[in-house]
């Protein structure tokens, strides 16, 4: 019974999930949200049935009861977000939290898959972090001093890179974490958020070549701290998203080509002088020919997404344990071993779906400031999809860095969710802008009508008096 119901499964998760992903895209065809709501409900629907489908098998598998509850919980959370994110927000986007919750429903079934307790630990975290993040659209969209606090992302961003330079711990060689009453956070994750909110308020106003000058040397700080702390991965990320938001800001390619050319000569310095990343890039180049030592994670990693074909080997019917950190660097390769390549091509088209989003709500902004931080904020997140799934796939070299909502942890999960409300905040203000110069359209069409209407009676009292002056004559 177990089996045909793992063998059964396969078919019908592969097919809601790529239903799921088909309707992220028909949401384009529409502008507005009410055309939209028909996809939202069918998307919740697919999503459930994703959930519960795999979750049944989990208990099957397991015959374990715990298992179910945590699925009620699980069901609880996700549904609970869904609704009271729409009744608190009714011009929100529900594309932008439907693809979280479905992002995050996958992590929570392929970490119950690896470590129940890893699992519940999760949970708990993205529970907090979604009731703090509620919170965040309110203030985005109210708080307009945000635009006015430039050196102050920049004196944060800069003073918590190096508290954990300093005084972090040193994790496999990096110093990527610092633990404050035995609560562990990785600061490099916030900051991304808080770099965005300074580039954006340095350049919205203008982006003269001083600007540019001195936004690049403070960009430059936070980049060498990450460097020094040898988080190689998050300092890529800045250093991608700090080019590209100048290049946005300015329409200047020689910014664009000059940080390409810059970032080449970066990538061959720190080649030469970390040790760490000429085992990753042996590893990169031929992992066969170390496969007992630095090529081992990833070709087990290859080693799983090869075994689970289009449809996937079943949850607990693979080896996903066998790969080292597979709950966090490399849970893409856990999630393409079980549930298929095919469920993992559609969670990477959901993540651009998502990523597409952000670019039509970036787009649409009248006001730079919040232009450059939908954009910003979109960089960052797809950047960071593309290195997770592309060093897990060898198409990259390994950076180390974690799948957003489907990874294992917690400053993770924190971050990622407060991007998501963050954009939820920039497209209630985008709707305001659209409802703004929908009034000021109607008000120039009124008062256009009433001009012609007043020249069309103007000519015909006009033609009806010049007989009488002709008469007089």
């Amino acid at each position: 019974m177990e089996l045909y119901i793992t063998e059964l499964s396969k078919y019908f998760i592969t097919l809601f999930i790529a239903l799921y992903t088909l309707e992220c895209f028909l949401v384009f065809r529409f502008q507005d949200e009410e055309r939209r709501s028909g996809i939202y409900i069918r998307q919740n629907l697919l999503m459930f049935l994703v959930h519960f489908s795999c979750f049944l098998v989990i208990c099957f598998e397991t015959g374990k009861l715990e298992y179910l509850l945590f699925y009620t919980l699980q069901q609880i959370l996700l549904f609970a977000t869904i609704v009271l994110f729409r009744m608190i927000y009714p011009t929100g986007n529900r594309l932008i939290i439907n693809n979280m919750c479905m992002l995050l429903s996958i992590g929570f079934i392929v970490l119950s898959r690896l470590s129940f307790e890893r699992a519940i630990k999760q949970f708990f975290i993205v529970t907090v972090s979604i009731i703090i993040g509620m919170v965040i659209p309110y203030f985005v969209h109210k708080l307009k001093f945000l635009k006015n606090l430039t050196w102050v992302y920049a004196a944060v961003g800069v003073v918590a890179l190096g508290i954990v330079l300093i005084l972090g711990a040193t994790t496999y060689g990096s110093k990527i974490s610092y633990s404050i009453a035995g609560v562990t956070f990785q600061p490099s994750e916030f900051v991304k958020i808080i770099f965005v909110f300074f580039i954006a308020g340095a350049l919205y106003e203008t982006h003269d070549f001083l600007h540019v000058a001195l936004t690049a040397v403070v960009a430059g700080i936070h980049v060498l701290i990450l460097v020094a702390s040898r988080d190689l991965g998050s300092a890529l990320i800045f250093f991608i998203v700090y080019v590209l938001m100048v290049f946005i800001a300015t329409g200047n390619w020689v910014y664009l080509l000059l940080g390409i050319t810059g970032g080449c000569g970066a990538a061959v310095v720190a080649y030469r002088f970390f040790s760490h990343v000429q085992v990753r890039v042996q590893a990169w180049q031929d992992p066969f020919s170390c496969i007992d030592d630095a090529g081992y994670q990833i070709t087990q990693s290859l080693f799983a997404i090869s075994s689970g074909g289009w449809f996937g080997l079943g949850l607990f019917r693979g080896t996903p344990d066998s790969i080292p950190f597979v709950e966090a660097d490399f849970i893409f390769s856990a999630v393409a071993e079980e549930l298929g390549i095919a469920f993992s091509m559609c969670t990477i088209l959901i993540c651009i779906s998502c990523f597409i989003m952000f670019m039509n709500i970036s787009v649409k902004l009248n006001d730079r400031f919040y232009h450059l931080i939908a954009f910003g904020l979109g960089v960052t997140y797809i950047f960071q999809v593309f290195l997770t799934i592309g060093g897990g796939t060898k198409f990259i070299p390994m950076t180390g860095v974690t799948l957003p909502f489907v990874s294992y942890g917690g400053s993770s999960i924190l971050t990622s969710l407060m991007m998501f409300f963050i954009i939820e905040g920039l497209y209630i203000i985008r709707r305001e802008e659209g409802a703004k110069r929908g009034k000021k359209k109607k008000r120039r069409r009124r008062t256009e009508y009433e001009a012609v209407t007043k020249e069309i009676v103007s000519d015909e009292t006009g033609s009806e008096d010049e007989p009488e002056e002709e008469e007089e004559e």
